[in-house]
């Protein structure tokens, strides 16, 4: 049941209009093709936001093999991958680019080109601290999008999961190459906590859950902390059921997980940063410049709950959690 809806955060009155509502600054001829790069860090254009990106172009007009061409990429969890894309599709000439993922993508895209509009769905940095823009109203340059620090929302997963789980003492975390400034965070507010942290570490896709599960009970690890990873994201089915396999409560960055059996999520709606990537693509489409569009940063969250999951587990969520949450799967 949904509790309340996600709000947006803007950062200039520019964007208190949505974007597809201003006017163009120069409209393209309606009889050219849209052409979107879009650049995955690993999740398949068959998730969940990337269907959500399609629904809204549909909604502000653009129908693939009419007026829309989009040439989508995945670096399938290989950050190395990242440069060669990006120099794919500005050889092949698109009109905008769109990288999801890790800053890895974003900083491959601005060495391929300075010419190309950028529109960026940041899910784990902060591209204003990163260089790659010149601030939130007014970013310069050819970047503008949306994105969320991932390391601020830690603190918060842990206060969480040390209420759903009151007597955990070890905590299991999995990270990765996209994941690690992420573990520096957790790894603070854990010790300030008094939570022992155990990490773990994914080097080559598809990742080993249960394997390394297994070794986290034997070192009588009562809980997981998953992080914010594009592979975590694609294989969130994978991971949801053999945490419950291995009766370990698991809290994840995302709807989606908790949508496919982990037990609680807590962050930002990446369906929706797609929905809005998708208007700033509209916005550029019809002659606005990216150094104009105000960035947006996500600072409201979702809290979802999975009591299946719950219950599978003989788990009872405090009460105090449940009035929380955004929605709970019954």
């Amino acid at each position: 049941m949904d509790r309340r809806r996600f709000l947006l955060t803007t950062v200039a009155g520019t964007l208190a209009t949505p974007l597809a509502m201003t006017p163009p600054v120069v409209a393209l001829q309606e009889s050219r093709v849209l052409r979107v790069g879009a650049v995955s860090a690993g999740a398949p254009r068959s998730s969940p936001h990337w269907d959500a990106f399609s629904q809204r172009l549909g909604e502000l007009s653009y129908v693939e093999g009419r007026n829309l061409s989009i040439e989508f990429r995945s670096a399938d969890g290989r950050p190395e991958r990242f440069p060669g894309l990006m120099t794919e599709l500005v050889r092949r000439g698109v009109d905008v680019i769109l990288t999801v993922g890790p800053e890895a993508s974003l900083r491959a895209a601005k060495e391929a080109t300075t010419a190309i509009p950028i529109v960026v769905v940041a899910i784990d940095y902060d591209p204003i601290a990163g260089g790659y823009v010149g601030g939130l109203a007014r970013p310069g340059g050819n970047v503008t999008g949306v994105f969320l620090r991932q390391p601020e929302l830690t603190p918060k997963r842990i206060e969480l999961l040390k209420e759903l789980v009151p007597k955990v003492r070890r905590v299991v975390i999995f990270w990765d190459a996209f994941s690690g400034d992420q573990l520096k965070e957790a790894q603070t507010v854990a010790q300030a906590t008094g939570l022992q942290l155990q990490p773990f570490e994914f080097r080559t896709p598809p990742y080993d859950f249960d394997g390394a599960m297994k070794s986290a009970t034997r070192q009588q690890a009562g809980a997981l902390l998953g992080l914010a990873s594009p592979i975590f994201y694609r294989q969130r089915a994978d991971l949801a059921e053999m945490a419950i396999r291995h009766r370990l409560p698991t809290i994840a960055p995302f709807r989606e997980s908790a949508e496919a059996g982990v037990l609680i999520a807590y962050g930002a709606s990446l369906p929706d940063m797609l929905r809005r990537a998708a208007e700033y693509i509209d916005r550029i489409s019809k002659g606005a410049k990216p150094a104009d569009l105000p960035m947006e940063q996500r600072t409201k969250f979702e809290l979802v709950i999975n009591l299946k999951t719950a219950k599978a587990l003989g788990l009872s969520i405090p009460p105090s959690i449940l009035a929380r949450a955004d929605q709970v799967i019954e």
